[in-house]
């Protein structure tokens, strides 16, 4: 077995575990919403139509946040379709996925949907074929007690308090040619900085997130978000960065590293935000929004001309294996080893569109292995995460050159006297044998250990078979003089606890 080494020390900190790092997405596209957390008629269906298995499912997974309701879907959205009584909504074509909507889902079953998951909501605004006018008027509807038009109109809906959003997004990937409303930077920068002006008015402790670039390799990268800055700096919190990687655009060894490629993503846009706060002489930090990441088989979706009209259709639910859940842990563990500037994140979507969760309509949800990274590292990432630096076997990959075959973050709750250890080897043929310095935690030992791994990288789990991968229990690992020695099998993820108390 080749050797790796990391030392674990409480002094060496990144920053304090956000628990918005733990998002999800519920767009209007596809099943997300529709069959998936929304089935009124299902048999496990509460009084609100809300699919409860699927709540379960959510709980379990640790969702913390849930960003709403899109996406490509809200730049051609008006948000009033989706309130009021649901037989006097309208029926309408939605551009972004060439879909029907029914709006039988809206505002208000998001809002107690989210409360029932216990989530908190992520709004994003229309700010692609609508303006500031239309952002407030739903901020007022949202977020206003009473005794105004749109106030008002919220409570006649049935909601007689408000709903206290407090993270807003300022449109949706508006760089982009195949957004409805797409705009030049100067373009969005402007009316992003204007709308997010007018929210900071009605309350200036709403948490704003600016729109950067939908992808690393779109031709306006960190320019968009220099000139994006450039006008919305003092008015917003945040800048959001999407990006999906794709199994079958790349070879094997490339794919398992793509963290290195979100690793590089986050430095780019942390100079740039900064050279743009140094130059406006703006001492404030802009936390970054990771609002939209997953593996996702983009190269077998054939585009939305593919798609035609049709209600909730089935679209990129993509199935799952091994080698994706490993990624999907590599993941999390980059985001948290950026815990100082990344404040949120998001892994998009929640359910059937390329979703931890699938559901059968009228039938039986269950997890996808990608679910299980994600439910272990909300559940057990908590406190501070400590600064890791593996010294670990380099692998050649294609497109990233070197990679280390160790990818690992720790974190340490000194309250609760944990530290929760996560590791990936990405090397699809040799297992590895990481030792961890624990010096200064005299006293600790394993409390558990789970890895997720198979003899088949490609296994994956179905209706009929729900469970045939998820993370297993390792027997045998301990700590001895100071020091933990584990087995990382190849294309493996491992979560490990240990105890300081």
């Amino acid at each position: 077995m080749a050797p790796a080494r990391l030392t674990l020390e409480p002094g060496f900190r990144i920053g304090a575990v956000d628990r918005r790092l733990f998002g999800s997405f519920v767009e209007h596209m596809g099943r997300s919403v529709y069959t998936g957390v929304f089935e009124p008629g299902h048999p496990l269906a509460d009084a609100d139509g809300f699919r409860t298995d699927v709540l379960d499912l959510v709980r379990e997974m640790g969702v913390t946040m849930v960003r709403y309701p899109g996406g490509n879907f809200v730049s051609n959205y008006r948000w009033e379709d989706g309130v009021g009584p649901a037989e006097d909504r309208p029926t309408r074509l939605d551009l972004a996925w060439r879909s029907i909507e029914s709006n039988a889902f809206g505002l208000g079953e998001f809002m107690a949907w989210a409360q029932k998951a216990g989530v908190e909501p992520m709004m994003a605004l229309n700010l692609g074929t609508r303006g500031t006018a239309e952002a407030l008027d739903l901020l007022e509807y949202a977020n206003h007690p009473g005794g105004t038009a749109r106030s008002e109109q919220r409570r006649a809906h049935g909601a007689e308090d408000p709903y206290g959003v407090r993270l807003w997004c300022l449109g949706n990937e508006l760089d982009g040619p195949w957004q409805m409303g797409h705009k030049t930077a100067h373009e969005y920068g402007r009316l992003a900085a204007e709308t997010a002006r007018a929210m900071k008015r009605f309350d200036p402790g709403l948490q704003l997130v600016a729109c950067g670039s939908s992808n690393a390799y779109i031709d306006t990268f960190a320019s968009w978000e220099a000139t994006v800055l450039e006008h919305t700096y003092p008015f917003v919190d945040y800048i959001s960065l999407h990006a999906y990687y794709d199994p079958s655009g790349t070879d094997e060894d490339s794919f398992l590293a793509s963290a290195t490629e979100m690793d590089r993503m986050i430095d780019d846009v942390v100079a740039t935000a900064d050279h743009v706060g140094a130059r406006l002489r703006d001492r404030r930090r802009i936390k970054l929004s990771f609002d939209e990441w997953n593996v996702w088989y983009q190269s077998r979706f054939g585009g939305e001309h593919s798609l035609d009209w049709e209600a909730a259709p089935r679209l990129i639910e993509d199935v799952y294996d091994v080698k994706d859940a490993v990624v999907v842990g590599s993941l999390l563990i980059t985001l948290l080893r950026h815990a100082d500037r990344v404040g949120a994140a998001c892994q998009a979507q929640l359910a059937n569109v390329i979703g931890p969760i699938l559901t059968e309509p009228g039938g039986r949800a269950w997890r996808q292995t990608t679910f299980h990274p994600f439910a272990q590292t909300a559940r057990y990432a908590r406190g501070t995460v400590l600064r890791v630096e593996p010294d670990s076997p380099v692998l050649e990959t294609e497109k990233y050159g070197e990679v280390p075959a160790l990818w690992a973050t720790a974190t340490h709750d000194e309250a609760r006297g944990e530290i929760a250890l996560f590791a990936v080897n990405r090397d699809r043929t040799a297992p590895l044998t990481l030792s961890v310095d624990l010096a200064a935690f005299p006293g600790a030992r394993v409390v558990e250990h789970l890895l997720l791994a198979d003899d088949d990288p490609r296994a994956t789990n179905t209706a009929e078979q729900p469970d045939r991968v998820r993370p297993r229990a390792v027997d045998g690992t301990k700590t001895d003089d100071r020091r933990l020695t584990v087995e990382l099998p190849p294309v493996s993820w491992s979560m490990i606890r240990l105890t300081t108390a």
